[in-house]
């Protein structure tokens, strides 16, 4: 192992270690030769502007430019980010920093000219002399009406452009037309895939045309519903369907809300609705692993076990059981099936009228989640009976944090909880805010990161020695739905309309018993694209993370109190 100290900024006595560049150099003029000036424009006296500043006829001085942040974060793996210092002492005072979409709610619904609704009553008319409708527009035109109209009729006609309805009497949509595919199977006459993706996920949709094209439970396919919570008619009401044929294997679960409980915004969930979500998790991951585990048998195939989300004595107690045959296989040096979980949210959806794709899920609130092995075969000459190890993001912080302790001689997550604690801030302005934490409680810390990712993470990071669910309790269960909701609600209450969410905890069988369970949570930025530099690593801001701290819980507390 190198005698290189660990690339973190969490000192061991507690604190953050930032880096600031001043930079000044000079750049040697390799240029050919000096161009005529080119005019730019005129100035309100009429004077010409011209190009001359771009071509200085030789070596070019740069002194003081203006200061760079480097804060290194927390967890290597995550490079760094650097916080431009001109911007961010402009940002200090700002009330918000997202600005998502170029419109806000009400300006995209807005229709001044009336052109939409001549369009729509057919009023309009081509060079031919035919009447032109919403179906003439060209697909990106209507793919960004798809995307960002906010007028139900506009909506209505694109969707029925975009595939075939069934009608009832009452002239709503009551289902899709099918068409027989090559393979015999039955498929929804679809006409225009992006087109019906993108509109059945705009919030403005009427609801029965939801129903009918995504979210009547069947519609998108076999995937088979193996749990729930609530009942049909309650406001809570989630299904847990099986994804048999996913990219993450031996059972991939995501607890959708159901199709009698509507939920296009995180601004209308609730904690009963988050509460639900998460039992589904908890539930799931203890069943599959007492499965796994023999503590019981798995029922016939014609029968149901009994659920235990509702019923937290009895998931509790089977917590326990999983639990303590986990710390025994474990301590024997005998296997586990299992030895990880992986929960992830991607909520919002976008589509660009180019065609890409903007985010990875759809609108409508879900959950997904699934147990990972902790060995996959080894395919390949020479690789019989051979097996690799499996992939699970905890691992890259248990590589961390076991350095880091063998290093220093201290917890890692102590003295990042204590750096949380004690952080002050990076421009030193006394008078202004310096916390970090937005939120917590004797379980869970809800935090901005020192070295934000994606202009505006926040994470969750659990205040006990609780690496994974399975050691997580009752009530730290219950904190941890709190601060999950307290999230992604404050953000969405910011501005943000897409958000990434995940878990990362330790591995069941891990010795680290220092490592904890958090979570983060990373708004999709209008003007972060995810270009060369986040791929290598480097997170650019414009804010310091304190100004951001206290904007985060000035929007918390006008929500939640």
């Amino acid at each position: 192992m190198s005698n290189a100290p660990p690339r973190t900024s969490v000192h061991p006595d507690g604190f953050f270690q930032i880096g600031i560049h001043r930079p000044s150099y000079q750049v040697i003029n390799l240029r050919r030769e000096t161009p005529k000036p080119g005019i730019l424009g005129t100035d309100g006296n009429g004077n010409v502007i011209t190009n001359d500043v771009n071509f200085p006829p030789g070596t070019v001085s740069v002194e003081q430019a203006d200061a760079v942040v480097e804060i290194a974060n927390p967890f290597p793996f995550w490079g760094s980010t650097y916080i431009l210092d001109a911007s961010a002492e402009r940002c200090s005072e700002k009330d918000r920093f997202f600005t998502f979409n170029p419109f806000t709610e009400d300006r995209r619904a807005e229709d001044p000219a009336g052109f939409m609704a001549e369009l729509m009553s057919g009023s309009i008319t081509g060079r031919d002399g035919r009447k032109i409708t919403i179906g003439d527009l060209p697909e990106v035109l209507q793919l960004a009406l798809a995307q960002n109209s906010r007028d139900s009729q506009v909506l209505v006609a694109l969707a029925r452009s975009s595939c075939d309805f069934e009608y009832g009497p009452d002239g709503e949509p009551a289902g899709l037309r099918y068409r027989q595919c090559q393979n015999g199977q039955m498929r929804p006459f679809v006409r225009n895939f992006s087109l019906f993706k993108t509109v059945s996920n705009n919030p403005a949709l009427p609801d029965s045309y939801k129903h009918a094209m995504v979210l009547k439970p069947g519609i998108q396919g076999t995937s088979p519903v193996v749990g729930e919570y609530g009942h049909s008619g309650e406001r809570t009401h989630i299904f847990e369907y099986l994804r048999a044929n996913s990219y993450i294997p031996y059972g991939h679960f995501a607890a959708n809300m159901a199709d009698d409980a509507v939920r296009y915004s995180v601004k209308v969930v609730d904690q009963s609705d988050m509460s639900g979500l998460r039992a589904l998790y908890y539930q799931r991951i203890y069943v599959n692993m007492a499965l796994a585990l023999e503590i019981f048998k798995s029922p016939d195939g014609s029968s149901r076990m009994e659920p235990l989300a509702h019923d937290p004595l009895a998931l509790e107690e089977l917590r326990f059981q999983v639990l303590d045959e986990v710390n025994r296989r474990r301590d024997a040096g005998e296997p586990l099936p299992y030895t990880a979980t992986l929960w992830g949210w991607n909520y919002g959806y976008d589509f660009s009228p180019s065609g890409y794709r903007l985010h990875a899920s759809h609108q409508m609130v879900h959950q997904q989640f699934a147990l990972v092995p902790p060995f996959v075969a080894a395919a390949g000459a020479g690789n019989q009976d051979a097996y690799i190890p499996t992939y699970a993001i905890g691992d890259q912080v248990a590589d961390f944090v076991a350095r880091y302790e063998e290093f220093y001689n201290t917890d890692f997550f102590d003295a990042y909880h204590r750096a949380i604690e004690n952080n002050c801030r990076i421009d030193g302005r006394d008078h202004l805010d310096a916390s970090l934490i937005l939120w917590e409680d004797e379980n869970v810390m809800l935090h901005a990161p020192k070295a934000q990712r994606s202009q505006g993470e926040v994470q969750i990071m659990v205040k006990k020695k609780v690496g994974n669910i399975l050691e997580a309790d009752t009530p730290m269960r219950a904190s941890l739905d709190g601060a999950v909701l307290r999230a992604v609600k404050t953000l969405a209450g910011m501005g943000a309309e897409m958000i990434t969410c995940y878990e990362v905890s330790r591995r069941f069988d891990s010795s680290l018993t220092g490592q904890r369970l958090f979570y983060c949570f990373l708004p999709r930025h209008s003007r972060s694209p995810g270009a060369f530099s986040e791929r290598q690593g480097r997170w650019i801001t414009g804010h310091y993370p304190e100004d951001y701290a206290h904007c985060f819980r000035d929007e918390m507390n006008r929500q939640f109190g």
